[in-house]
């Protein structure tokens, strides 16, 4: 290891790249990050932070529809360079918390883009330098169609730093993204319309629970279209025409395109070096994140697997461990919890009902459908689902979910209780907190 600059150098300074950085070097090794963007990644400066930000500022709007219930009065008004102008003063500050952690376990950053020159040489900005190991951390982006005017097209990223709010919204997909900032702009008061080419919003989540889902975004205002898809789109004016291939023609001022990531692997010389990647362009790896070049290593989103940030940051940590201490950190992705921060918002950990029945000789599903107590006085109508997945033979719970409000922060309690194996018995046995929505999982008959 002598021989080399650094014991690692990690290309990618977002969510996992910073963790294995830190832990690697607080672990005793010399290590180096590098970075051409902000710190933090697509997380802090346009993901998961400002998105959540812009859905804490989007539910005010449903907060003082249901304070009139409770005898508050008065006008509101939303100002969105407000909104905006805060969102950027907060993702700065996390930028800074960002740098000052690296400064602080002493990993060198340089800025500028990386290649590899051969498995243990790195260029950065013209300047070689050469390590051990390399990790890639360098996350994905989002994918734009191969469609006729696709320059007109826009991605999640213009969202974060729109000048001003859009009176139409056209909203391609039905994932994570697409929901989200449907129903943020919706609850803005911004005409949504989704466009998607599958049969269901969410694909791949609990169907129950999609369907819900759908009948409650749709009340709150979004046209949603299925099996529908954007054949081209046009300049008109001041505003877009977007062609759908079932004859209509929709204008919008913003066509926002929210069909999937792809891991951002481009121009990093790796194929060049053997490093295999996947159909997708992810960066094949083994369970220790290992490339098929021994000294060449990735985590998070570049590995087109699963595309969480808590996700990157174990596997950050698990490389870390691996490779510079005693390799005791160990993920299992069998029960990772996940959250769509749509209004209402969906959450869900484990099976889901079809797949339970894929994977268990008998199963057993307990559902409620009910309205929170908070909106029995408001004007407001809005229906919470919650649903148990449970395998017969064991009684052991094998999926939790829920669509309504506070559902994020309930599902991550009950991802403790499915990781500790806890049976139906023991969700029975368990004294509810009430009047909750939560108490709703220990009572289902």
């Amino acid at each position: 290891m002598a021989n080399h600059d650094y014991d690692l150098i990690v290309v990618g300074a977002g969510s996992g790249g910073v963790r294995a950085a830190r832990i690697a070097s607080e672990l005793g090794a010399r290590v180096a990050i590098c970075e051409m963007d902000r710190l933090g990644g697509t997380c802090v400066n346009v993901g998961c932070v400002p998105k959540k930000l812009f859905v804490y500022g989007s539910h005010f709007a449903h907060d003082l529809v249901d304070a009139r219930g409770y005898g508050w009065s008065g006008e509101a008004a939303f100002d969105w360079p407000t909104l905006l102008e805060n969102k950027n003063r907060v993702i700065a500050r996390l930028n800074g918390i960002y740098l000052e952690l690296l400064e602080h376990a002493e990993v060198d950053l340089f800025r500028g883009r990386a290649e590899l020159l051969d498995p243990h040489t790195v260029r950065i900005e013209g300047a070689e330098r050469t390590a051990t190991r390399i990790l890639i951390a360098t996350g994905g982006r989002p994918l734009t169609p191969d469609i006729p005017g696709a320059e007109l097209a826009l991605t999640s990223n213009a969202v974060f730093s729109l000048p001003v709010l859009p009176k139409r919204m056209l909203v391609v997909g039905a994932g994570y993204v697409a929901l989200e900032l449907s129903s943020v702009f919706c609850a803005l008061g911004v005409d949504v319309t989704i466009v998607h080419r599958g049969e269901e919003i969410l694909r791949g989540f609990d169907r129950d629970l999609r369907c819900h889902l759908h009948d409650e975004i749709e009340a709150k205002g979004v046209r949603i279209l299925l099996d529908t898809q954007v054949k081209e789109l046009r300049k008109s004016g001041s505003s877009i025409e977007a062609r759908l291939d079932n004859g209509e023609v929709l204008e919008t001022d913003f066509p926002l395109f929210a069909i999937g990531r792809t891991p951002n692997t481009d121009g990093l010389g790796l194929e060049a070096l053997g490093v295999e990647l996947g159909q997708r362009g992810g960066i094949v790896v083994d369970e220790d994140y290992t490339s098929r070049v021994p000294s060449i290593h990735a985590v998070g989103d570049v590995t087109d697997r699963m595309q969480l940030t808590p996700v990157a940051i174990a596997e950050g940590m698990h490389f870390a461990h691996r490779f510079f201490g005693k390799g005791d950190f160990r993920i299992d992705y069998l029960n990772i919890p996940t959250t769509v921060f749509c209004q209402p918002e969906l959450a869900t950990v484990g099976l889901t009902e079809e797949e339970a029945w894929h994977r268990c000789p008998d199963v057993r599903v307990y559902r409620s459908v009910f309205t929170p107590l908070k909106l029995t006085m408001s004007e407001r109508k809005e229906r919470t689902i919650i649903k148990l997945v449970v395998n017969a033979e064991d009684d052991r719970v094998v999926g939790c979910h829920m669509a309504g409000h506070g559902a994020a922060e309930i599902i991550q309690g009950l991802a403790v209780a499915m990781k500790a194996g806890a049976t139906k018995a023991v969700f029975d046995a368990t004294i509810g907190i009430h009047p909750t929505s939560a108490e709703e999982f220990v009572i289902l008959r």
